[in-house]
This record gives structure tokens, sequence and C-alpha cells, in this order.
């Protein structure tokens, strides 16, 4: 593939063909068992080629299609487990591959992007790629000081195919609603829809990696690699090599389960206090296990700007919901635009839609499972429950949906892990308002 197939109307019949193909194989499902087929293996078979062929065409595509399914990926662990299967491999797929451009395509946008000496500006330069991303991808180099270096290229129409995808994309949310029950797809894609316009200008992504250096330079925890150079459409930065979390989901001892959960999270609840800045681009694909213990942490793409650290609501609500105080967190809700003003919410219901969540801090260590999170999605995305009437009446104001989002994409890696941690300790250490 040379480029990201930019027409709007071929994307559009990609994406289009997905429902169409899902129903005929529904329906060719529903034949083969009115005439005596196994239900199981029937319903087995559909999941299998349902996810072949969704994540084959996001994959395909790139731009937006594939990064909407790199933001389902950390999702993956809400999927109940009779339907897990095949749509966990090919979501662990999609975070680290994709169909690379040609060489002439590579060099014609380093061309375009770092002049046409950009050679000498390398010691060497590997024409094959490495790794894949959403808009990009990564090719292995070493700079002409003698330093491993990462070359992240974007794909060319990477920017007319972001937004193409995208309004495709919230036509066909209920699909993808299937992969994450209990999950509000729709605001999934707005949200990704506001930010996609930032990530792609590379040198706004050199800024946050830049800042996020900074803040934990020298950490013993963390290891953030440094830019090198940046561009609108090329990223240089230190290259890092390490174990990938998705090779620790598929196969990690209990040590390195619980270490690597650890350190997602000290990463995820520390950064905004320390570089005012929270990482929101939380899927396995960009944290890897170093030799030396530390969490390496790639992708500054998408962050939410937090200049005065987390907020104290998120804190509070913390606290309030885990001491079941119900009439006070209604009032905090209500103050902090959560709950309308006119909402008819009973304190007693909205303790009971959230008491659940803050499990992770009811005990000095808790243990992030599938079944855990599986659990939560049931219980909010059942539609004869209280919870999900109550869900519904709840409010998320704009300012705390990206970090919503973040915090839920991180807890789906926790349970992807199946990580046992000390999340009360974390949280008390690093978010305002829960420990006071």
């Amino acid at each position: 593939m040379t480029d990201i197939p930019r027409r709007a109307a071929h994307r559009t019949a990609k994406l289009a063909s997905l429902p169409l193909s899902v129903a005929g194989r529904v329906a060719a499902g529903w034949g083969k068992r009115i005439t005596g087929g196994d239900a199981e293996q029937i319903n087995a078979e559909v999941s299998a080629r349902t996810a072949e062929q969704l994540f084959a065409v996001l994959g395909q595509l790139k731009g937006g299609a594939m990064k909407f399914g790199q933001a389902l990926s950390v999702f993956e662990a809400a999927v109940p487990d009779d339907m897990a299967g095949p749509y966990r491999e090919a979501l662990t797929k999609l975070q680290s591959a994709a169909p690379p451009m040609s060489e002439a395509s590579v060099r014609r946008v380093l061309d375009e992007q770092l002049g046409r000496a950009w050679r000498d500006r390398f010691a060497h330069f590997d024409e094959v790629p490495a790794a894949a991303a959403s808009i990009g991808q990564v090719h292995r180099a070493v700079w002409h000081d003698g330093r491993e270096v990462a070359v992240k290229i974007q794909y060319p129409g990477a920017d007319e195919a972001l937004r193409a995808d995208l309004r495709q994309l919230m036509r066909f949310s209920r699909l993808f609603q299937s992969l994450a029950p209990g999950a509000e797809i729709k605001p999934l894609l707005t949200e990704l829809q506001d930010r996609m316009v930032e990530e792609l200008d590379y040198r706004s992504e050199a800024d946050h990696q830049r800042a996020f250096a900074a803040a934990f330079a020298d950490d013993e925890q963390v290891l953030v690699p440094r830019v090198v150079a940046s561009a609108p459409k090329v990223m240089v930065t230190e290259w890092v090599t390490g174990t990938p979390y998705a090779e620790i989901i598929a196969g990690g001892t209990r040590e390195q389960r619980d270490e690597a959960g650890r350190l997602l999270g000290e990463f995820h609840y520390s950064s905004p206090a320390r570089a005012g800045l929270l990482h929101a681009d939380p899927h396995p694909g960009n944290f890897m296990m170093m030799g030396d213990g530390r969490i390496a942490v790639i992708d500054f793409g998408a962050v939410a700007k937090l200049p005065d650290g987390p907020p104290r609501t998120m804190g509070r609500m913390l606290r309030l919901a885990l001491e079941d105080r119900a009439d006070e967190l209604l009032e905090l809700l209500r103050a902090d635009r959560f709950v309308q003003t006119d909402s008819k919410l009973r304190a007693e219901d909205v303790q009971a839609y959230l008491g659940p969540f803050v499990d992770p801090v009811r005990t000095e260590r808790f243990h992030f499972t599938r079944r855990w999170m599986q659990s939560q999605a049931e219980r909010v995305g059942d539609l004869r429950s209280p919870e999900f009437r109550t869900g519904r009446s709840l409010n998320l104001p704009p300012d705390y949906l990206l970090i919503h989002r973040v915090t839920l994409g991180a807890t789906g890696i926790l349970c992807q892990l199946d990580a046992e941690v000390a999340a009360r300790e974390i949280i008390s250490n690093w978010q305002p308002g829960f420990a006071e």
C-alpha cells in the first residue's frame, strides 16, 4: 500500500460494507441453526469472521478507522468471554500492525519534511518499517551522532482520511457497541473526532513528549524517549527496546503482570501532577517494560492539558462514594455539573451506580480482572437495570470527558494484565481530594 485510501466514496464503501456483511453472516447463521446446526459453533464462526473482517478493514484504511479500533482495544477486557476470543486477537493486531507505505512514499515524505539532504542527518536508515500506528509508521535508524532513533512518518493522506473515517464511523456506532457493552461509543467517537486534528501535526506531539521527558528525566520508574528532531509530518525520537505490554498480557508471569500494572498506575496518576499533562492514548502498544525495570511510554500525539494538576472533584467523588456518603456525593455532582439541577435522581441511586466503580480503593490491594470489568459493563449496560437508568441521567462535563476515557482505558489495560495493584496507595499519593 502506497498511501491511505483517500477517496471518500472508496472509504465509505469499505466502512459501509461492515454492517451489511455482519447482517449477512448473522442471517446465514440463523439459517444453519434452523436446519439443526450447533448454535455455539455457529455463533463462534460468526464472531470470528466478523472480527476478522472488521479489523482487516480498519487496518487497511488506517486513519481514523484504525485509530478508533485501537481505542476500542482497551475495552477488550469488557467483552463477554464467550465472544472475546476472536475479537481479542484481532484487536491486538491493530495495536501494532498495519500495511506499510511503499519505500517511494517514505522517501517522498522525508524529502518534503526534512529536505532532500535528509540522509545526511542519519548514519543509517532502515527503509523497512519496524512498526505501524494509526496515522503513521515507525522506522529504525541511527542518527548522525550514533544514537539509535525511531523515525515516525505520517501516512500521505492521513488528514483527509481521519476526517472522512470519523464521519462514517459515527453512522455505524451500533456495530461497535457490541464490542464494548456498557460503554458509550458515540461520545467516544465525538471526543476522538475533536482530538484527531491535534494529532496530525507532529510538532505538537514533539512538544508534548519533550514536556513529559523533562518531567520524568532520570526517573527510576518511567522512561520517556527524548525528541531528536521534528517536522509537521515526521518526528525523530530516541529508540527504546523493551517487552511490549501486549506480550505481558498474552503470557507474562504473575510478577510481571503485577509490576506492569503498578507502573502503569503510577504513570497515569502522577503525570498530571508532575507534567501538567495526561497521556491520552492508553493502549498496550504504547507501553513497554524495560530490562532495568522501568516502564517506557511512547506516542504523545493525544494528551489532556491539566496545568493545575488532577481535578480535586474526582478525588472527592471517589472518597464520598467509598464512604457511602450519598447525600454529599449527590450535592458535589450537582455543583460540578455531573447532575443537572432539575434532575430527579435520588442520592441512594447515584451511590448504587458509582459504588462498585470504587472497588479498587476498598482494599489495600485490588485484583483487576476481566470478569470484574465485564460485571461493571453488564451492570450499567443492562437496559432493565436501575443502574442503566441512573447512568443515562448523569452528565459528563466536556472538561472531564477525556480524563474519564483515559482512566477507563488504563483500567482496561490493568484488567487485561490481570494485575494485582495497590491502587488505593497510588491514588492517595497523586489524586487531590481523595486522602483529605
